[in-house]
């Protein structure tokens, strides 16, 4: 069982996690810069109060996974930086932050979730697939992302 905390991208294990995620992808999408001019914004402003969240996951002290929601509409928001540690890859950890997750969007008033992963996470992809995620077009201009997802909340 994961507990899930508030965290910032501005310091401690959250911007940890946030930066150890960002390198994987900076290997796995050769040079990828996530915070470049062409990605979509996922910063502090973005991933925070009052209408964003940044979380951090935590299996007894140890935190395992982070991710964020993003405003995007009054009714939509977007899923972001989902990031689990390699150890604790292949048990679930996933799927408790993706539904940690879409509580926060709740919470925060949000009907819909909306996603993207790269043609490199097929895994994801599956994942988001098998949680009720239907593919729809590119709704953040994001030019690495493949698959785009929504889900009614």
């Amino acid at each position: 069982m994961i507990r899930f905390v508030e965290a910032s991208l501005e310091g401690g294990e959250g911007a940890q996690l946030e930066a150890a995620m960002r390198e994987e992808m900076r290997v796995l999408y050769a040079g990828l810069d996530l915070h470049g001019p062409d990605m979509p914004k996922a910063g502090p402003a973005e991933l925070g109060p009052p209408s964003g969240a940044f979380i951090v996951g935590y299996e007894q002290d140890l935190a395992v996974c982070c991710g964020g929601v993003k405003r995007l509409d009054a009714e939509a928001c977007e899923i972001k930086r989902m990031y689990v540690i390699p150890p604790a890859r292949g048990r679930g950890v996933a799927w408790e932050l993706l539904a940690a997750l879409e509580d926060r969007a709740r919470a925060l008033g949000y009907g819909i979730a909306r996603l993207d992963t790269g043609p490199k996470q097929q895994s994801a992809q599956r994942m988001y697939e098998r949680a009720g995620y239907l593919p729809i077009a590119n709704f953040n201009a994001n030019p690495m992302a493949t698959f785009f997802g929504e889900k009614r909340l």
